[in-house]
């Protein structure tokens, strides 16, 4: 029996999102229970399963919880309430569930445990303004950073400094209780002081930095909040801070994990997986292209890898958008590198975020094959023509090559996948 390449691309794709899932990695990971009261608190788009997980393995009594997650990221809870908010513009509901988190650390005792729960998308999601700032302003200045592409290191920065509650913010408010944070990682260098803007680790950087970063983008700053960054009169909690002996952060999944999970079924099926990196970042064009130079190589030279194989890819890539179609950096990326590989009849590539929304789009992302860039030309659907009107999605809806998970309520940033065949080679299904 043989599988097709498309389901092997698919299947690796779902590989990558049964080793990352919330029921998969919060057990192994859950702290002894603690001789008082144990509370649980989370945000991110992964925060309802993992909350799931820990009602289903904890050996204690849960006192109380609140966790919160993108809108249609919810899952049922029997003991942990569970609030939908805003991403990745941060709203309202945001803003009161941080609030509420909050007050449930400040009831905290030395003898109990805050158990908590991030995932990506928390910086959004978990959004408390710090006194006198309007969360009208911060979400000026959180929309105008991600349409100036900042990085995550740069746009959390400014976040973590205009926040009451990160930035090790709500470690402190535990009032010397046991603190642990259970994180599933969606940033590059898994660096635990970014990854949901940090509420629970200290933070280096500082409210010069955080102006550093407007001022880079040349970010048009609202009044107030251009004074608080000025004023600077709190700063984030630091690393030395003696409260982080009390705090133990620990990461669970990683992008990486994702990769090694879909290498690992790769191998299985005789196909030699080769990772290139699992926090790749840049234009999702110009990303493509290099991943078809490479492609390219290994077809014509079997350089840096022998065919049949199997490149595996992570990170975030970014979409400067000049056109008014749908798609998101997925897609985009895919269809240049379509465009790249001219219908190859040996190469085959998927390309999707592992939350399963690629951008503002219904679909985690897309698949290509061959056959799509000759059945394209020959019915006059000129893959330029979507491709610069930023038009991807329309694209690869034409083609049937469109995938949809609904939210995966997990999230390791993307997954990318080029399957090059050698001469006449087919995939086994192993039994």
């Amino acid at each position: 029996m043989y599988q097709h390449p498309k389901d092997f691309l698919l299947d690796l794709y779902e590989s990558c999102l049964n080793a990352i899932r919330g029921e998969k990695v919060v057990p192994a990971h859950l702290p002894e229970p603690p001789k008082g009261r144990t509370i649980v608190v989370g945000a991110g788009k992964a925060a309802a399963a993992m909350a799931q997980a820990v009602e289903a393995h904890y050996a204690g009594t849960i006192d109380n919880g609140l966790v919160v997650t993108r809108h249609g990221h919810g899952m049922p809870l029997k003991k942990i309430k569970l609030v939908e908010a805003d991403h990745p513009v941060p709203g309202e509901a945001g803003k009161k569930a941080a609030e509420d988190i909050l007050n449930l650390a400040s009831r905290l005792k030395s003898n109990d445990l805050l158990l908590c729960l991030f995932s990506g998308g928390s910086s959004a999601l978990l959004t408390l303004p710090a006194p006198g700032i309007e969360l009208s302003d911060l979400q000026k200045v959180n929309e105008a950073l991600l349409n100036e592409r900042a990085t995550i290191h740069e746009i959390n920065c400014v976040r973590k400094h205009l926040s009451a509650i990160s930035g090790g913010r709500l470690a402190r408010a535990a009032n010397g209780a046991r603190v642990v944070s259970l994180i599933i990682s969606d940033v590059p260098d898994d660096d635990l002081s970014v990854i949901a803007s940090g509420p629970t680790v200290g933070d280096p950087t500082t409210f010069a930095d955080a102006l550093g970063v407007l001022e880079r983008y040349n970010i048009f700053t609202p009044p107030s909040i251009l004074v608080f960054l000025k004023e600077a009169r709190e700063e984030t909690v630091k690393p030395e801070d003696p409260i982080f002996k009390r705090v133990t952060n620990i990461l669970i999944a990683t992008p990486q994990d994702a990769l090694e999970a879909a290498a690992a079924y790769a191998r299985h099926q005789c196909i030699t997986p080769h990772i290139l990196g699992n926090a790749i970042e840049g234009e999702a064009h110009d990303v493509a292209l290099v991943m078809a130079g490479i492609t390219k190589q290994v077809l014509n030279f079997n350089q840096p890898f022998s065919a049949p194989c199997v490149i595996l890819s992570g990170g975030e890539t970014t979409v400067t958008v000049k056109g008014k179609g749908k798609g998101g950096r997925n897609t985009e990326f895919l269809l240049y590198f379509l465009m790249a590989m001219k219908g190859n009849p040996h190469v085959y590539a998927i390309s999707c975020d592992t939350d399963g929304t690629d951008g503002t789009e219904d679909n985690a992302g897309a698949f290509m094959l061959p056959d799509m860039y000759k059945e394209a030309k020959a019915f006059d659907v000129m893959p330029i023509k979507y491709a610069s009107d930023n038009d991807s999605y329309s694209f690869f809806k034409r083609c049937n090559g469109l995938v949809f998970t609904n939210p995966t309520r997990t999230n390791v940033s993307d997954f990318r996948a080029i399957y090059i065949q050698g001469k006449a080679v087919q995939l086994q299904k192993k039994l």
